[in-house]
């Protein structure tokens, strides 16, 4: 049995990861999925990692994974406890000392959000959440999702990422094929030019969790069980 410790996204809750726990403690694991501190303006990246660890307890054999935003946070919380395996799912890799608010400018991705566009009709980077991070979620589940947003810390937003180096830790990247928010194409090279990793792929959308929550949790199962 393994610990899964989700982390969820920019201005989510854990509620997020409801389905895929579900699906995850159908399959005789554990599962820990905090809010992250980010509705309070003075909070920064160490203090979302503190809201994990905390969470986490004396819990072991975890799995942490972290989605979109989470990326940021997510090495942090492997690098502080002992962890099996840390999954990247949609998300932001982060650079030692680059802020969230660098990453974008420094991925390129404003000039791969508008080359997808012109590819699929202007779904990628739609100002509509329905389109740009909840296309393929059924739309009440993704009214519900909306309902429960929250800002996000101007202070983690503008703080550098402190860590050095990636930690020592087995690393899997999982990209989403119908992901209007981060392209498959823009990921893929990301992914290689900052880790070394071919990602793996799943159908759904940026939000796969609440697209596709069987599918993610037979695949993040798998990893363990290899």
């Amino acid at each position: 049995m393994a610990t899964f410790v989700l982390i969820h996204g920019g201005g989510d809750v854990g509620w997020y990861w409801h389905l895929l726990e579900a699906e995850l403690r159908a399959r005789g694991h554990e599962v820990v999925a905090p809010d992250l501190p980010c509705d309070d303006p003075a909070a920064g990246l160490s203090e979302y990692a503190d809201a994990v660890v905390e969470a986490v307890g004396d819990r072991r054999d975890l799995v942490v994974v972290g989605q979109s935003y989470g990326g940021f946070t997510a090495p942090l919380v492997a690098a502080r406890l002992p962890t099996d395996l840390l999954i990247l799912l949609a998300a932001m890799i982060p650079a030692p000392r680059e802020t969230p608010e660098d990453w974008w400018a420094n991925t390129g991705y404003s000039e791969a959000s508008r080359e997808q566009a012109k590819r699929d009709d202007g779904k990628t980077g739609n100002d509509d959440p329905l389109v740009s991070y909840y296309n393929g979620v059924p739309r009440a589940l993704a009214e519900e999702a909306l309902h429960r947003a929250r800002e996000e810390s101007p202070t983690a937003w503008r703080t550098p990422w402190p860590l050095d180096a990636w930690p020592k830790v087995p690393t899997k990247f999982v990209l989403c094929k119908d992901d209007h928010l981060f392209p498959p194409d823009f990921l893929r090279r990301i992914a290689a030019e900052r880790l070394g990793i071919i990602p793996d792929e799943i159908p759904g959308c940026h939000c796969v969790a609440l697209s596709h929550p069987k599918e993610l949790a037979e695949l993040l199962v798998s990893y363990i069980a290899d």
